[in-house]
């Protein structure tokens, strides 16, 4: 199914290296393309990207945009200054290549008590999320986040998490403050939800990232949050490690 899929995926992130879209790149960094087909993506899915950044969202889209069906599940613009100035950004990215874009449906994730429909109920082939189960950790409703996920998904679907490793070694911060997860806590969260671990790839790791620094994983590139201090170290070292795992949601 890879090698069949590959074409589509490679014309779909030429929009990457054309300019319609930009991806951080670095040293951890794997083609997004490689990650969503490690995930299974195909053209006829439907498929949830949760929180979308950059780069995923340009392949997503022109590659569902025939036979498949994108949601793009986005924060609560009522919950901030920054979450609103955020959706609007996207919704404008979007309006502006309706080419590309004019059938992707933005919904929420919301914190509870609200409660998110991120797509219809049992709906969603495959529900993709990239480094953002350290922010719903910070938030404090990191389980009610895959629980939205898991209600979003048909029964033997996908979900593929991308995130930023911990350091097994060190006891997991509930707030994640560092912007690590431990790979064994993530999973178990996860399949408490209602899901079950399937499949593992390093495509997304790292082994330069110490994992050390005191501004956590914003340290590293594409943030550099200690600016022109250490960059060269970091840059050298690249974005952070990550682990890339797919679960399939099973009966609860």
């Amino acid at each position: 199914m890879i090698l069949r899929l590959a074409p589509l995926l490679v014309a779909a992130a030429g929009l990457l290296a054309s300019g319609c879209a930009t991806q951080h790149g670095g040293a951890s960094s794997a083609p997004a393309d490689a990650t969503l087909a490690f995930f299974g993506l195909r053209p006829d899915m439907t498929v949830v990207e949760v929180w979308p950044g950059t780069g995923h969202t340009e392949i997503l889209a022109p590659l569902l945009k025939q036979r498949g069906r994108l949601y793009e599940a986005h924060l609560d613009p009522a919950s901030s200054e920054y979450a609103r100035r955020t959706v609007d950004e996207f919704r404008a990215r979007l309006a502006a290549r309706p080419d590309l874009y004019d059938k992707v449906i933005v919904t929420t994730l919301a914190a509870p008590p609200a409660t998110s429909e991120i797509a219809p109920a049992g709906t969603a082939d495959l529900v993709v999320t990239f480094g953002n189960l350290h922010t719903w950790m910070m938030f404090g409703w990191q389980r009610e986040a895959f629980a939205a996920m898991h209600a979003a998904l048909k029964p033997g679907g996908a979900l593929g998490v991308v995130e930023h490793r911990g350091d097994p070694r060190r006891p997991q911060d509930p707030k994640a403050a560092s912007g690590y997860v431990n790979e064994q806590y993530a999973i178990e969260l996860i399949e408490s939800v209602g899901f079950k671990l399937v499949g593992r790839s390093e495509i997304n790791a790292n082994r330069k990232d110490t994992k050390d620094y005191e501004k956590g994983v914003w340290a590293l590139p594409p943030t550099f949050a200690d600016g022109a201090k250490d960059r060269e170290r970091y840059a050298a070292i690249g974005e952070s490690d990550r682990f890339t795992r797919k679960f399939v949601k099973v009966a609860r």
